[in-house]
């Protein structure tokens, strides 16, 4: 039952849905605009990085780094999804995304200025701090200010605004590394986000039913879970080391790369056994994982957002090393990908509301996506546009109907109080995958380069191929040398691209984790509540 003022639905602030207030009209609209912006910026960030790694890597001479510029950023923004899910529930919301943006924006500012590889790596760090308040911030807003009638609906614009922002991304990424310097990739995000910061900060006021939860300091500073937090971060930094230097820099068998291993499983010992005795005060709190629906979303998320982001960062290395491509030509070589992926975002969210059933959304994407990940696996030295563009077309279409969903899921199956900390949890494992599968196929890459380079270009130094970068192939090897060069590097780019097609067909598997159920009847209303 909607009870509203005889206004005009322009001149309306606020609607009640069963008792709670939400905001309508003109001042929902610019918080959904605002939010929808914030999400693009930090979208921005995750891809628009892709086609200037290439050319960051040359000015550095960091090619055994890549995986760093990615997974330092993914790794704090999953670390403290679970910690800025506790600030929207224990603090102000308002106050608390502010915050977030404040940190993002400080990061980017670093990354913009760093002198040099270890500056840019701290300030994706920083960025992706506050990205994990931003990210999840987005969806815990619009889980406020609009009933569950609607929440889908705007969960899909917010989609449909990542997605664009990736297909957005990979061109002024091109572009700004063609035409500037690859340093306004993350210039950019200043002025966006102060524009979108700033709305925020005068138009939205949190809804009687957004109030913090009254507990004593000591109680919400314990709710935070920093305990878990560094205990992620210690395991994710033992893993992202074994990954960087195993089998490169370092023997396997190597005491560091051992210890290291040892460190990874003790630390993950540690925060699992940490989660169960804090209890309610976790950050990933066992009652809200319990539930076969969070957790078979939670563990598809994680496989197919590793994927996804799997190919989003190496899909450019193929296309400017092999190819020759430009920064921005390599974008534009993108499109289908990216494209698909916001048109499709968009309708999934659209959908859902009306079919219900999510589990067919995970299993259809994630199958798409498969298929498609697999016909890359198959792109050579010389493959046809017919062919990477096509391949591309299936990636984009089963990544957009899928990667929303378990978010929506997720909310639509949580009482109203749990949502910030559920949203969180749910994010935590998709910006988890992007941090270790980013790490892990750097590993897969470099691992097959060297001994690929010893057979196709035996008179060649690895070493320098390596500290070259992927874009200064041409330009630093003779015309005779190059093709075995080339080829060592398709070798190895396809020894990732199996990884990322196998990752794929663990999520088409995990799929089918979650209960076939509707989100028509979740936690959070009544069928009639979400189908108005």
């Amino acid at each position: 039952m909607v009870e509203s003022n005889e206004s005009p639905a322009s001149e309306k602030v606020s609607t009640t849905v069963q008792g709670l207030d939400y905001p309508s009209g003109i001042r929902l609209a610019v918080i959904i605009v605002a939010l929808v912006l914030t999400m693009f910026m930090v979208a921005l960030d995750m891809t628009i990085v892709a086609t200037a790694i290439p050319r960051i890597t040359d000015e550095f001479h960091s090619l055994d780094q890549v995986g760093w510029y990615g997974s330092a950023f993914f790794l704090t923004l999953a670390t403290f999804q679970s910690t800025w899910g506790k600030l929207y529930k224990f603090w102000d919301l308002k106050f608390a995304f502010l915050a977030a943006g404040a940190l993002f924006e400080i990061g980017s500012l670093i990354c913009g200025v760093a002198p040099n590889s270890t500056a840019l790596i701290v300030g994706r760090a920083i960025a992706g701090w506050g990205a994990a308040g931003l990210v999840g911030g987005c969806y815990t807003v619009i889980a406020f200010v609009a009933p569950p009638s609607k929440a889908p609906r705007y969960t899909g614009l917010i989609g449909t605004s990542y997605a664009t922002a990736s297909v957005a991304g990979p061109l002024l990424g091109g572009a700004f590394t063609d035409g500037a310097t690859w340093r306004w990739c993350f210039y950019i995000n200043l002025p966006i986000g102060g524009i979108s910061l700033a709305i925020l900060a005068f138009f939205f006021r949190p809804p009687s039913h957004a109030r913090p939860v009254a507990a004593p300091l000591r109680e919400k500073l314990q709710q935070l879970d920093l305990i878990g937090a560094a205990l992620t971060i210690g395991a994710l930094v033992c893993f992202l080391l074994v990954m960087q230097w195993g089998g490169i820099t370092m023997p396997w068998n190597s005491a560091n790369v051992i210890g290291l291993l040892v460190g990874f499983g003790l630390l993950t010992l540690a925060l699992v056994a940490s989660q169960f005795l804090q209890g309610e005060r976790a950050a990933l709190a066992p009652r809200l994982i319990r539930p076969r629906v969070i957790y078979g979303v939670c563990v598809f998320v994680f496989f197919q957002s590793g994927a996804n982001f799997l190919f989003t960062y190496y899909l450019p290395i193929y296309f400017q090393a092999i190819d020759g491509m430009s920064a921005a030509a390599s974008g534009i070589r993108n499109l289908p990908f990216i494209v698909l992926s916001a048109i499709f975002a968009a309708i999934a969210g659209i959908a859902i509301t009306r079919v219900g059933y999510f589990t067919a959304f995970l299993a259809l994407g994630s199958a798409v996506f498969l298929i498609g990940s697999g016909l890359i696996y198959t792109l050579d030295v010389g493959s046809s546009a017919s062919k990477y563009l096509g391949y591309q077309v299936l990636l984009g279409l089963g990544q957009g109907l899928a990667i929303q969903i378990p978010v929506i899921v997720g909310q639509a199956f949580s009482m109203m109080d749990d949502i910030a900390s559920v949203t969180a949890i749910v994010l935590f494992f998709q910006m988890m995958g992007g941090a270790v599968f980013i790490s892990a196929a750097e590993s897969v890459f470099s691992n097959r380069l060297l001994p690929a380079l010893a057979v196709y270009a035996p008179t060649v130094d690895a070493a320098r191929v390596l500290s070259i970068g992927a874009t200064g192939l041409r330009s630093e090897f003779s015309t005779g040398a190059l093709p075995g060069i080339l080829q060592a590097y398709m070798v190895a780019l396809q020894d990732v691209f199996l990884f990322g097609t196998v990752t794929a067909a663990c999520a088409f598997v995990a799929s089918w984790l979650a209960p076939f159920r509707s989100i028509l009847h979740g936690n959070r209303g009544s069928t009639a509540m979400i189908a108005a």
